[in-house]
């Protein structure tokens, strides 16, 4: 074990269905994977509550089958989001705990814990989660943990990565980067691969990031001196192995109800217990090509058995499929790069492993062979510990962490309305930063006010929609007591600066008068 005189520095990723830490070991110069209490290096991200204690990890998700109500999953699909965003409402449809909408469209877990009503915001749950692989890190390290590097999909916008942050912050860490999940699995890569004796001096490589939850591709260039420069990103903050888990629920669900005249749609208990036993059958899809589903007294006492083969599986799933390799395509586009400057394709992410995917994503690169050398469920936290031990201060000699070097970019469009108009043109979202510009960052762009108007509202949007009501609202602020010019407009400079983390901070000031008003779209 390595001791330090200061807290040490980790890096987690914090994964939709299960989480991962990191931490390096200057001493053996390499990142060891940080087991939790059960000697496991993953931990489900899962959180239960009963009458009599607060779960967290492997004993929380334990508890779904006989406490699905109270056993909270899936939370990276709440944080940063609004209640009445469609997707979540349709995620609430399938999940058995009970959400409800809260402050400033907030959505509020709502559990029963030592027989009172609790309610959790989704960064609180988060940090329960985060809290428990720093606890884990400690009793591995033998040391006090301060500081940590925190993953993100490639495509978490500004809100989800500002309450990432936040919930690292609850969970007692000082937050020294956000890291995109594909980015730093690209420095797990590049770090493993350097030595090589094949190693050519710089590479285009294509991380395809598939986990329980999120899927990330990121079109990288890597130098094999420690620079890893982001050429495009893209990706789908709801596409992942839980959509396939459900779409076998939903598929037995039918069966049971055709074979037995039951619906258990609406019984969670049973849903709960059903999802199991199809998660299992998931991954057991990937090493056999027949599995079975078995679950006894699923309802009303009756036991529920059938099989699916993995074709069966592979129908009900073809649209998400076909969704990951039109993403690829979108982010190749967006990078300028055709197929066959791809020089590496390096694939991650648990979900990765499903064959037909496999499959497909090598059909599109014609017949090249996955880079699959590193652990899917591991390489996210690996290279976030790398980042985390150069950005600690911590002193040692080692060469590629020194030398390590990230230029990342931001994955959708950040623009402005002024008072719902833009240069004249109503309801347009007019673009000041676009999608795939390296961070960090500053632009600034000329607007004019509506006429006649002494006070202008400016809006900020996140998106990719011409249209301001198809796009997400960041943050609303007014400059006041403007000073109109002959014509009747305030001629207004905004600025928009993008840190490391990918968090904004907006200005807009009266270019006459200096009159200005800015605020820093984080709550951290």
């Amino acid at each position: 074990m390595s001791h330090r005189s200061k807290g040490a520095a980790i890096g987690i990723d914090l994964g939709t269905t299960y989480s991962c830490a990191g931490v390096w070991f200057y001493k053996k110069n390499r990142v060891e994977i940080i087991p939790n209490e059960q000697g496991n290096k993953i931990t489900p991200s899962f959180i239960s509550f009963n009458d009599s204690e607060l779960l967290v990890g492997e004993g929380a998700k334990n508890q779904i089958a006989r406490n699905p109500t109270n056993t909270v999953f899936d939370v990276k699909r709440l944080i940063g989001s609004r209640f009445t965003d469609p997707q979540v409402q349709k995620d609430m449809k399938s999940w058995p705990f009970k959400v409800i909408e809260g402050p400033s469209e907030k959505p509020i877990v709502v559990v029963e814990f030592n027989g009172e009503e609790k309610k959790y915001a989704p960064e609180e749950l988060s940090a329960m989660v985060l809290k428990k692989m720093k606890e884990a890190a400690e009793e591995f390290i033998g040391t006090e943990v301060t500081d940590a590097v925190i993953t993100v999909p490639a495509y978490f916008n500004n809100m989800q990565r500002e309450a990432t942050k936040e919930a690292g912050v609850i969970a007692g860490l000082n937050v020294l980067r956000l890291i995109n999940e594909p980015t730093a699995a690209a420095i797990a890569h590049g770090v493993d691969h350097m030595e090589d004796k094949d190693w050519v001096k710089e590479k285009n490589v294509l991380v395809f990031d598939l986990g329980g939850g999120t899927f990330d591709v990121s079109l990288l260039r890597v130098v094999n001196t420690g620079s890893i420069d982001v050429k495009a990103v893209g990706g789908d903050t709801h596409l992942g192995g839980e959509d396939f888990d459900m779409t076998l629920v939903n598929h037995c669900v039918k069966e049971f109800e055709k074979k037995h005249s039951e619906d258990i749609s609406g019984n969670p208990r049973a849903l709960a217990r059903l999802k199991v036993a199809c998660e299992k059958a998931k991954r057991d899809l990937s090493s056999t090509t027949l599995a079975s589903i078995e679950v006894d007294c699923l309802y009303k006492g009756i036991d529920f058995s059938t099989k699916i083969s993995r074709a069966k599986f592979e129908e009900l799933n073809s649209g998400f499929f076909e969704k990951c390799v039109d993403i690829v395509v979108k982010c190749l586009n967006d990078g300028k790069m055709d197929v066959k400057e791809v020089d590496e394709v390096v694939v991650v992410g648990g979900s990765s492993r499903i064959p037909k995917v496999q499959r497909m994503l090598e059909d599109f690169f014609n017949r090249k062979v996955l880079s699959k050398d590193m652990n899917g469920d591991e390489a996210v936290a690996f290279g976030a510990a790398i980042l985390a031990e150069k950005l600690s201060g911590n002193d040692n000699n080692d060469s590629v962490n020194r030398d390590l070097m990230l230029l990342d970019v931001i994955p959708l469009s950040l623009g402005i309305a002024v008072d719902n108009a833009c240069n004249g043109e109503k309801d347009i979202m007019c673009v000041v930063i676009p999608r795939n510009t390296c961070i960090p960052t500053s632009v600034k762009k000329i607007f004019y006010s509506v006429v006649n108007k002494t006070k202008v509202r400016i809006d900020v949007f996140q998106g990719e929609s011409m249209n301001v009501k198809n796009n997400i609202l960041l943050r609303q602020f007014s400059l006041h007591n403007l000073t109109l010019c002959p014509n009747g407009n305030s001629e207004l400079e905004v600025c928009f600066s993008i840190d490391a983390n990918g968090i904004l901070q907006v200005s807009a000031e009266e270019t006459s008068t200096g009159n200005r008003k800015s605020i820093t779209i984080a709550k951290t």
